[in-house]
């Protein structure tokens, strides 16, 4: 018997990106929320119940750096898991992502099947 959805917050300030993460995990049974930078996405995180934030490098008004540092800093986010999903493909930029918080990092764009998998290893949704 499978339980509620798994709520997904997707920040990223590519409206076309957005939509492609929302789409993809929608499909897969996922409820998907939108924020368009780190100040959003944290304002989201703190108002909304998610399982998983996926979360884009570069951002305006607040990159996913430090957007991921102040989640890690709150107790009321710190142990939600987050993905960074990034155009840097440099092995520091994945190096930065994880110390600044990611439990994972992938580079863009994500594969549909990549990403599914990816997010439910990391809310632990059965498949």
């Amino acid at each position: 018997m499978a339980g509620p959805a798994k709520r997904v917050l997707v920040v990223d300030d590519g409206t076309t990106i957005r939509l492609f993460h929302r789409t993809i995990l929608e499909r897969a049974g996922f409820e998907v929320e939108e924020a368009i930078n780190g100040v959003e996405g944290i304002e989201r995180a703190l108002t909304g119940r998610f399982d998983l934030v996926l979360v884009d490098i570069n951002m305006p008004q607040m990159d996913g750096y430090t957007m991921l540092n102040r989640m890690r800093a709150r107790p009321e986010l710190r142990d939600i898991p987050a993905v960074t999903i990034s155009t840097e493909a440099a092995p520091l930029d994945e190096e930065l992502a994880l110390a600044a918080g990611a439990n994972l990092y992938i580079v863009k764009p994500a594969d549909p099947e990549a990403l599914v998998a990816a997010a439910r290893l990391m809310t632990g949704r059965a498949a």
